[in-house]
């Protein structure tokens, strides 16, 4: 995907505020780079929710909207860019794993089934009182996978810091059989999406807080 800068293209409009993505997440900050050409990484440590009777939709921008929050209160000037990645089949969750043994686990169930990866992504810039909220969703379906094949992956690939065990990007081609959405979603921050609400927020259609 070739570098896409909204922020350059909009300068020219209206005075725009510097941005702040509240993750440590490397594959966020490489997505992020592709739509803004300059911002600061502040990892937000907020906590995460994983209410049962949410849906993935609700905990992921939930999730999002706390991790930004937590960031734009110290930094009221900036506009945060929060962001939560949820893999459920049904109305399973598949989280980070705890270890090995439990990734390998994860990936069996999903071996064979579609799934679907939803990203909840927050923008808030508290000095103006404007935030927006969006999510996306991608379905994603796997091989059918043997013991080993799975065992082979989470070895190679050491997917123990994503939810649902795997990165499509980290070779995800191994397990991933098709996908209807967004990849960059299934990676952790809708790009598409992302571009165009940054377009509207700096066109001035973002809602108040």
């Amino acid at each position: 995907m070739q570098p896409y800068g909204v922020l350059g293209k909009l300068k020219g409009l209206m005075s725009l505020p510097p941005v702040i993505l509240a993750s440590a997440s490397p594959r966020r900050v490489e997505l992020l780079r592709q739509v803004v050409f300059r911002f600061k990484v502040v990892p937000s440590d907020a906590p995460e929710c994983e209410h049962e009777q949410f849906t993935a939709w609700e905990v992921a921008q939930l999730n999002a909207y706390r991790k930004a929050r937590l960031v734009a209160k110290h930094h009221p000037d900036h506009l945060v860019v929060g962001a939560d990645t949820v893999v459920c089949r049904g109305t399973k969750f598949y989280n980070k794993p705890a270890d090995e043994a439990d990734a390998c686990r994860m990936l069996l169930e999903l071996a064979g089934h579609d799934h679907d990866v939803v990203t909840g992504v927050c923008l808030i810039h508290l000095r103006s009182h404007r935030q927006a909220l969006f999510s996306d969703t991608t379905a994603v379906k796997f091989y059918p996978l043997a013991p080993e094949q799975v065992r082979d992956y989470v070895t190679r690939a050491r997917p123990l810091d994503k939810a649902g065990a795997y990165g499509i990007q980290d070779q995800g081609d191994l397990l991933v059989e098709n996908i209807r959405g967004s990849f960059t979603n299934v990676m952790g921050l809708p790009i598409e999406r992302l571009r165009q609400q940054l377009e509207n927020w700096f066109a001035g259609s973002s809602p108040a807080v």
